[in-house]
């Protein structure tokens, strides 16, 4: 499974939105799923990721127990789980090098094609927001 792990209350985690939605539809057909992990109410989080949260399967998080389960201290985060529920790979903040690391290991375990981090539009490096 693959997660982006995103505070809706943050700017840091909303200016990733668009970013993520890529990452996510170039991995959709291949062999992990692909979900958001958002660290909001229910009631937020449709209003927060909008159509966005039509597309992938979505996990609601309010009180951190899921990032924190997973190790994370910075959010957005990006995590390769694999089936046995360890994490094979994490990214915390937005940090395109090690996102992109994370993504070569989505496409070691799937034997699928490669994506461009940072992509065209994406944002510039930030440290992202503590838990």
């Amino acid at each position: 499974m693959v997660l982006a792990a995103i505070d809706p209350f943050t700017h840091e985690s909303s200016w990733l939105l668009s970013s993520i939605h890529r990452i996510f539809h170039h991995y959709r057909d291949a062999g992990v799923r692909v979900a958001w992990l958002v660290t909001g109410p229910d009631d937020g989080v449709t209003k927060f990721l909008g159509t966005y949260s039509d597309d992938f399967l979505t996990f609601v998080d309010p009180n951190y127990a899921a990032v924190k389960a997973l190790g994370l201290s910075t959010l957005p985060a990006f995590v390769l789980i694999k089936q046995d529920g360890s994490v094979a790979a994490a990214a915390e903040g937005w940090n395109p090098a090690e996102w992109h690391a994370v993504s070569e290991a989505i496409e070691t375990i799937t034997s699928w094609t490669p994506i461009t981090i940072p992509g065209p539009n994406d944002p510039s490096p930030y440290a992202g927001t503590s838990i």
